[in-house]
């Protein structure tokens, strides 16, 4: 079971696990912070680690506080949408047909039946978003099955409030939010790459780490970038 030490108006909850060294996390979007030690460690001993780590934590925290966070999408004439991690215009047009979204260069065409609102249009554009992850997903899929000798049983895509991905190591499934559609795909392929190490090691242990590191050297550069792009309001909630 975790514990909770308290520092100041800090609340940082301690788990314990079979592990070496200690590891001090700051979790968007509310700026969380857990603290991992070994079974050995004493919670005094993790409370004075964590002291000594207050400036880091308070600026990690202050960091996603000021960071961007779009505003919540109306799907009009002229708004901005992110793709693939460029920013394109939108344009509505209303006819009496099936609805359907078309790329151009830098604009986005929604075309929906007159009257449609704001939900529906974010529905038919979600859809949209997840047609062109399927166009990417199992090739980068295919393209890492062999270098990390595994196996992946199937892949989702679904809305999710507070991950880029989740992993059913037992099923051999991976989950990917679909709000990567607006991030850089070398992004995509960081969270992919990390939800199929999780069928090598189901924790975020040493072992998790050190595979990560071994072939995907860049993968805190990775995190830190996924992490400092703008949030969707209607993603990061809780």
């Amino acid at each position: 079971m975790g514990e909770t030490i308290q520092i100041g108006e800090i609340s940082i909850r301690v788990t314990k696990k079979e592990i070496k060294n200690v590891h001090l996390s700051v979790h968007p979007p509310h700026g969380r912070v857990t603290l991992t030690a070994p079974t050995t460690t004493r919670l005094d001993v993790a409370r004075a680690y964590a002291i000594s780590r207050l400036g880091w934590i308070r600026q990690q925290q202050e960091k996603l506080r000021s960071q961007a966070r779009e505003t919540p999408r109306r799907f009009v004439e002229r708004e901005s949408h992110y793709l693939w991690g460029r920013r394109h215009l939108l344009t509505v047009v209303l006819l009496d047909t099936k609805p359907s979204v078309s790329l151009d260069h830098k604009r986005i065409t929604l075309t929906v039946r007159p009257g449609s609102d704001a939900g529906k249009r974010a529905e038919i554009l979600h859809d949209w978003h997840k047609s062109l992850l399927h166009e990417v997903v199992p090739a980068l899929i295919k393209k890492w099955e062999p270098k990390l000798k595994v196996k992946v049983a199937g892949y989702f895509l679904q809305r999710m409030k507070t991950k880029w991905g989740s992993c059913n190591h037992r099923a051999g499934h991976i989950r990917l939010n679909t709000e990567l559609v607006k991030k850089p795909i070398e992004l995509l392929e960081y969270v992919i790459v990390h939800e199929m190490t999780h069928l090598l090691e189901p924790t975020h242990s040493e072992r998790f780490i050190a595979i990560l590191q071994e072939h995907y050297p860049t993968w805190r550069e990775a995190r830190a970038e996924l992490n400092q792009l703008p949030l969707a309001a209607d993603v990061w909630k809780g």
